[in-house]
């Protein structure tokens, strides 16, 4: 498989005749200055299963981080908002994932979507930061293009994620001025979230998904810690781990689902 069809984006149908007759579609964002890639593998376990599955890639990635540098949030939450948006149109019921920032714009879709997303599944997401550098993007961004990438954060030894080796600096701006805002969002997600991350992880800080647990409006929040992977969990030691989880989770919000629709006609 060459590199192009690694970061190229993916989009499988919806199999019904595995799901109990129901068209069920997940959305999986991957993260800044990553691709497609990173998250390919765990999408693709829950294509097995027979869920519709749609991976975006990201505007800005998969070429290159100076074409990055000129793309915003906004560009970024514009195309996961499209991919749920198709999904929506062709399947019952839609779940949203995503890894690291991908994390943070699926919460920002469910935020603004309320029960229109049936579930979140979150692998180390990205809302915040206490590194003090940040403070220093407003200027460092106008006179540094980039500084050394964050792509590769993996235990595991022998496997890469295909991201950029520098991190273009007003591109992350962009992101981390849209953090506030999301997080004054988070009370408006309501649908279940199954919040996955690892135990160490040099990317993310713990920080962001203290802050998830106590800012979302959900009743039903399942926080998961894994032993065995850094950031990019998704291709790490515990993947099988993820993949497990995910498709425990998926199955159980779209039987409740269900229930819902039946209680509501009954």
């Amino acid at each position: 498989m060459t590199e192009a069809d690694l970061v190229a984006p993916l989009s499988l149908p919806a199999r019904p005749e595995l799901t109990g007759g129901r068209r069920v579609g997940v959305l999986v964002s991957h993260g800044f200055t990553g691709s497609p890639a990173s998250v390919k593998p765990w999408a693709q376990s829950l294509a097995d299963l027979g869920y519709a599955v749609e991976v975006p890639l990201l505007p800005g990635h998969g070429t290159s981080w100076r074409d990055l540098n000129t793309r915003r949030w906004e560009d970024w939450y514009g195309t996961v908002r499209e991919s749920f948006d198709k999904l929506a149109a062709e399947n019952e019921v839609v779940v949203v994932a995503g890894l690291s920032m991908g994390g943070g714009l699926v919460l920002r879709l469910a935020a603004d979507l309320g029960d229109r997303v049936a579930g979140i599944i979150l692998v180390n997401p990205a809302v915040a930061t206490t590194r003090k550098d940040v403070l220093a993007l407003p200027v460092v961004k106008h006179v540094l293009g980039a500084l050394p990438g964050i792509a590769n954060d993996i235990k595991k030894p022998g496997v890469r994620e295909h991201g950029y080796d520098r991190t273009p600096l007003k591109a992350a701006h962009s992101m981390m001025q849209n953090w506030r805002p999301l997080r004054d969002a988070l009370p408006q997600v309501t649908a279940p979230v199954l919040l996955i991350r690892s135990a160490v992880d040099h990317v993310v800080d713990p920080s962001s998904a203290r802050i998830i647990r106590a800012g979302v409006s959900s009743p039903d929040v399942t926080e998961l810690v894994l032993p065995d992977s850094f950031h990019v969990a998704t291709l790490d030691n515990d993947a099988e781990t993820i993949n497990a989880e995910s498709a425990a989770f998926v199955a159980r919000v779209v039987a409740a689902s269900r229930t819902e629709v039946g209680g509501a006609e009954a």
